[in-house]
């Protein structure tokens, strides 16, 4: 199992290399435009989807045979990934329809984590992050507008669920485990999109984050570079 996890790293080489180059691409394009007239828009219009149809694509090229469903869904909640991407970035307001690709892309993970571990079995990981969940809600709860606070509310529980099942399937899997490194990715992967998604939604509804988009980016990839990479050895997913 290491081994064929060490050759998928190696055969998708070129191509993890090109989505981090795109990945910083995308960062820097959003840095440099500072608004949608920008002459530097374009650079993140081209960059910042394409990283994460590439990741998409590695998946396609290297999934391991016993990921099964799991690489399955991980494949579609890129592609709902991707479509969010796209809606994020365009001029005028597309956050609903973006929103609603994320919360699709959440789904679409926790299918993935509960293929080989039990939805919700650690109950305190589980209450810890509703908790979690319902503090960054309330945070910015003011800030919403109306129409906004109820998809909010969805998807931050989805969100949340999402990140505390990842952690909880990892410490349902033993230490040596053939699955454990491609279970603590996924958990990784978790925490990642949880800060990327609070952060995005506090810089867009109420605070002025100095260079956001390194940070909203930053980890929003990182998630999405862990979540492709537990593809690859994910033993035993039915």
């Amino acid at each position: 199992m290491e081994q064929s996890i060490t050759l998928g790293a190696r055969n998708n080489a070129w191509l993890y290399a090109l989505i981090i180059l795109l990945a910083v691409l995308a960062i820097a394009g959003s840095l440099l435009a500072g608004g949608d007239q920008s002459g530097w828009r374009w650079l993140h219009y081209l960059t910042k989807p394409t990283a994460t149809l590439l990741l998409l694509v590695a998946v396609l090229r290297n999934i391991a045979p016993s990921s099964g469903a799991y690489g399955k869904a991980i494949v579609v909640g890129l592609a709902f990934a991707a479509a969010g991407d796209f809606f994020l970035m365009l001029p005028g307001d597309y956050f609903l329809a973006g929103l609603v690709c994320f919360l699709l892309t959440h789904c679409a993970y926790i299918w993935a984590l509960t293929r080989d571990s039990r939805f919700a079995a650690d109950k305190r990981m589980f209450a810890l992050f509703t908790v979690i969940g319902f503090v960054v809600i309330a945070g910015l709860w003011s800030s919403l507008p109306p129409g906004m606070r109820v998809p909010v509310v969805i998807y931050a529980l989805a969100l949340a669920a999402m990140a505390a099942q990842a952690i909880s399937r990892d410490r349902q899997i033993a230490i040596g485990a053939p699955q454990k490194s491609a279970a603590r990715s996924a958990a990784l992967g978790g925490l990642f999109f949880m800060v990327s998604d609070t952060l995005l939604a506090y810089g867009r509804f109420r605070w002025n984050i100095p260079y956001n988009a390194v940070w909203v980016l930053g980890t929003y990839y990182a998630a999405q570079w862990l979540f492709a990479r537990s593809t690859e050895g994910n033993a035993h997913a039915r």
